[in-house]
């Protein structure tokens, strides 16, 4: 009997062994879409260098066209969620696309990055944990939200 669940134990284990290593050959895309500087936020709004520098750091990963891919981009199932964060992401703001927004959507998407980082959901808990250079601190928290609502101003 207990050796019957040993087999079945160590059975089950190499069954999760054999999917883990398997689910390595379903890569995801890596590959980012092009980037066409005029319509880039950065270029349109022209931040001062340390609020571009804040946005490019703690934004840009997930919110552009130019994320750079990780290690563990390249585990499966991580990668896999990876992916489906960024595409929604990009999906929700995009500012490699700035430029193609209507004035309208473009302040709508200012007023929810506002609302966004005021409550601290933004950027994820769970990306900050694996870039802590991401992370705000209570100066640039209130440097990008100064920035952004006299920006949403003009």
């Amino acid at each position: 009997m207990a050796q019957n669940k040993l087999l079945t134990a160590s059975g089950i284990l190499l069954g999760i062994f054999v999917i883990l290593v398997l689910i390595q050959f379903i890569r995801i895309d890596k590959t980012n879409p092009p980037v066409d500087a005029a319509k880039d936020f950065a270029t349109i709004a022209n931040p001062p260098q340390d609020v571009q520098l804040i946005l490019r750091e703690s934004c840009y990963d997930c919110h552009a066209n130019t994320t750079v891919y990780p290690w563990y981009s390249d585990v499966a199932p991580v990668s896999w969620w990876l992916k489906n964060h960024i595409t929604d992401g990009r999906r929700h703001l995009n500012f490699s696309e700035w430029g193609s927004y209507t004035a309208k959507k473009a302040d709508h998407k200012l007023e929810e990055s506002i609302e966004m980082v005021e409550k601290g959901e933004m950027p994820l808990t769970s990306y900050t944990l694996l870039h802590p250079q991401a992370k705000l601190t209570a100066a640039e928290k209130e440097k990008l939200l100064s920035w952004l609502k006299n920006y949403r101003k003009s």
